[in-house]
């Protein structure tokens, strides 16, 4: 199967910089990069709350960005539509609505049920 996945490439390649970006905002607002911490209790355990739900996002982030880097070199080294656990064709319409899956439709139902 010889398709051209440029287009696809090209996506994936601005998911991962809105992802960075992303990242960045997460980050700095965990570090309170645009102020001070409260000396408040409870606005203390209020920004303390949020920081964990930003931790919580940065995190979620970080594995998409993993994701998606996979997808980028799998595309790069040919074998983008090939499912990693059973060697089979990956389904394109698949590929379309997850453009950084790694496993057909049926390797994937199947790990959700383990």
């Amino acid at each position: 199967m010889s398709t051209n996945y440029d287009d696809v490439r090209q996506n994936l390649i601005s998911m991962l910089e809105e992802l960075d970006e992303r990242l960045t905002t997460i980050t700095n607002d965990i570090r309170h990069a645009d102020g001070d911490v409260e000396k408040d209790f409870e606005e203390m355990a209020t920004q303390n709350e949020n920081n964990e739900v930003q931790d919580f996002l940065g995190n979620s982030a970080r594995v998409e960005i993993a994701a998606i880097r996979n997808a980028i070199a799998r595309i790069d080294s040919g074998e983008y539509h090939i499912c990693q656990t059973c060697d089979e064709v990956i389904n394109p319409e698949r590929l379309k609505a997850v453009p950084y899956s790694v496993q057909c439709i049926k390797c994937a139902s199947l790990n959700e049920k383990i």
